[in-house]
């Protein structure tokens, strides 16, 4: 990597720092290449983003960010992984690690906490964005569904009412 390819990866880091609500920090020593293509294949499946990258610059680029608790875990062979939905990136990568003993997760950072390896684990266990989502959309119909059921059922009782003296008065 020349300088200016080095600015440009430092850039683009923190561009990413600034979007996205997590980033996650693994060791990858000893990963082949096919098991490297295939986390890279689930993050992108997850919606989330998996690099390696080099300490120092990875440090640079951290430097001002809320992030920055997550400097001291740099050290060795790292990759950084993040996304927009910060479950995304747990699930996958604890979910990868449980089949892959070379892959170790040290942490990461939520926002400015920064996370140990209990926290990430405790964060991959939460219902993802999605299906968080969809359970509020859940929580704001069934009172819509109940209120119209209600507002429904007088009419339906005198509908009723008014059928059976019309039966009566026919018999």
């Amino acid at each position: 990597m020349d300088r200016t390819e080095k600015r440009a990866f430092v850039e683009s880091l923190v561009n990413v720092f600034g979007e996205t609500s997590f980033v996650l920090v693994a060791q990858n020593k000893g990963l082949t290449v096919a098991a490297v293509d295939d986390l890279r294949r689930k993050m992108k499946a997850a919606g989330a983003t998996y690099k390696v990258a080099k300490n120092r610059l990875a440090s640079r680029a951290l430097d001002g960010t809320r992030f920055q608790g997550i400097q001291p875990l740099l050290k060795g062979p790292t990759a950084l992984a993040w996304s927009v939905d910060p479950v995304a990136v747990a699930k996958t990568a604890v979910e990868f690690a449980k089949t892959n003993d070379k892959f170790v997760i040290l942490g990461g950072a939520l926002g400015t906490q920064t996370l140990a390896l209990d926290g990430v684990r405790a964060l991959a266990e939460l219902p993802s964005l999605e299906t968080l989502r969809a359970q509020l959309v859940g929580l704001i119909q069934t009172p819509a569904t109940r209120i119209a059921g209600v507002v429904q059922a007088p009419a339906g009782q005198l509908a009723r009412v008014l059928k059976a003296y019309a039966d009566k008065e026919a018999a």
